[in-house]
C-alpha cells in the first residue's frame, strides 16, 4: 500500500471513529462504528492480511454491530440531552489532546525501525486459524459466545421491563 493511500485511509478512519464518540444519536454512532471497522478492514487488505480483513467485516462490522443495533432498538434509546460544559474544561481537553498527539508523534519519530520479521508459509491462512481457534483458544472462543448470548438475553429482559 502506498503511503498517500495509507494516510488517506488513516484520516478517514480517525474521522469515522470521532463520529462514534461525538455524535449524540446512538444509531449514527453505530453507523460510524460500521464505517470505522470497514476502513480498518481496508487497512488490513493493504497489509496483505486478507483473512483478518474478511473476519473484520464478517465478525465485527457484521455480527457485533448488528448486536449493538439490536440492543439500541430494543432499549429504544433516544438522542441524549447534554449539559453545556464550561469553556475552560473544553480548552483543557483540547490542549491535553494536542499534547498527547505531539507526544505520540515524537515517540514515533524517535523510535528506530526494526528489520521485517520473516513470515512462515501458511501463516494467517484459514487452516492455521481454524487449528489454533479450535485447539489452543477453544475455551476463550466458547466463553465469548456465551458472553454474547448472556448480553442478548440481558437486553431482552431489560427491554421487556420498560415495555
Amino acid at each position: 500500500m502506498s503511503v498517500p493511500l495509507f494516510l488517506l485511509l488513516a484520516v478517514f478512519t480517525v474521522a469515522s471513529a470521532l463520529v462514534i464518540v461525538i455524535h449524540r444519536n446512538p444509531i449514527y454512532s453505530a453507523l460510524g462504528l460500521v464505517s470505522t471497522l470497514f476502513l480498518l478492514a481496508l487497512l488490513f487488505i493493504g497489509l496483505e492480511a486478507h483473512m483478518v480483513a474478511v473476519l473484520q467485516i464478517i465478525v465485527y462490522a457484521g455480527a457485533i454491530v448488528v448486536l449493538f443495533l439490536f440492543v439500541i432498538m430494543l432499549l429504544n434509546l433516544q438522542v441524549e440531552e447534554r449539559e453545556m460544559v464550561s469553556r475552560p474544561l473544553i480548552g483543557a481537553a483540547v490542549v491535553g489532546g494536542l499534547g498527547l498527539g505531539v507526544l505520540v508523534l515524537v515517540g514515533i519519530a524517535l523510535t528506530p525501525l526494526a528489520p521485517p520479521v520473516p513470515v512462515q508459509p501458511g501463516y494467517g491462512g484459514t487452516l492455521t486459524l481454524a487449528e489454533r481457534l479450535f485447539t489452543t483458544y477453544l475455551l476463550p472462543f466458547e466463553l465469548t459466545s456465551l458472553l454474547l448470548l448472556v448480553a442478548i438475553v440481558g437486553a431482552v429482559v431489560v427491554g421487556k421491563r420498560k415495555a
